[in-house]
């Protein structure tokens, strides 16, 4: 038999029990190492969530709103005061359609009624309905616009340069004969006309150019001043 180290001739137990703490150490830091390096392997295996990217829009249609429409405001008819309520009726009574329109009660005469083409006399045909008209109106105390209107065919007259002119004398022969014939009192009455610049329908039509020509008397709200 070969001979044993001298270490292990020794009967001294130091050197024993420090050769079993040093191996118990390496032991212990190799098991320690050994874990965490399982614990950082297990980590890496474990799948990390990733977020989705987030839908392309190119390309893609995007579905317009729609909402359902919302019904016009019907436009809003002026109370009349009491004067003008009693006119409309007695208007309506006799035959006559007046409007009700922001500005007052309209009673709105066509040309082809009241005068000859190109003129401003008024003819006879007319004095029936404006004597129903003024007997309407010198029962109420109301003052009374009287607008002429013409179409937009230029006139050819010696006596009328253009359809402004015939437009205001239409509506001073129609003032005169309020005042001379029915005695309506002519601090009540006053004169205004827009030429073809107030049309009621388009100008392209024979039918829309007889509707333009015509002399609207309106019978003006209590509040309203004539200047």
């Amino acid at each position: 038999m070969g001979r044993k180290p001298r270490y292990l001739q020794s009967g001294d137990a130091t050197g024993g029990k420090w050769v079993v703490s040093y191996s118990d150490i390496v032991t212990i830091l190799l098991v320690l190492f050994v874990g965490l390096a399982a614990q950082a392997f297990q980590k890496n295996l474990i799948p990390v969530p990733v977020a989705k990217p987030a839908p392309s829009i190119k390309g893609t249609p995007i579905q317009e709103a729609h909402f359902p429409a919302l019904p016009s405001p019907e436009p809003a008819v002026p109370k009349l005061s009491a004067a003008l309520v009693e006119a409309e009726k007695a208007l309506r009574d006799r035959g006559i359609n007046p409007t009700v329109e922001n500005r007052g009660l309209v009673v709105s005469l066509p040309q082809s009624i009241l005068f000859p083409s190109g003129e401003d006399r008024i003819g006879p045909g007319a004095l029936p309905v404006i004597a129903q008209i003024a007997g309407v109106v010198s029962a109420i105390p109301n003052k009374i616009s009287l607008i002429g209107h013409t179409d937009t065919v230029p006139i050819h007259s010696v006596r009328f340069k253009n359809n402004w002119e015939l437009a205001t004398a239409r509506s001073v022969k129609l003032l005169e004969l309020l005042t001379i014939q029915y005695g309506i009192s002519e601090s009540r009455l006053s004169v205004a006309s827009p030429g073809s610049y107030s049309p009621r329908a388009p100008n392209d039509t024979e039918e829309g150019r007889a509707e333009n020509r015509r002399v609207d008397i309106v019978i003006l709200p209590e509040s309203a001043e004539v200047h």
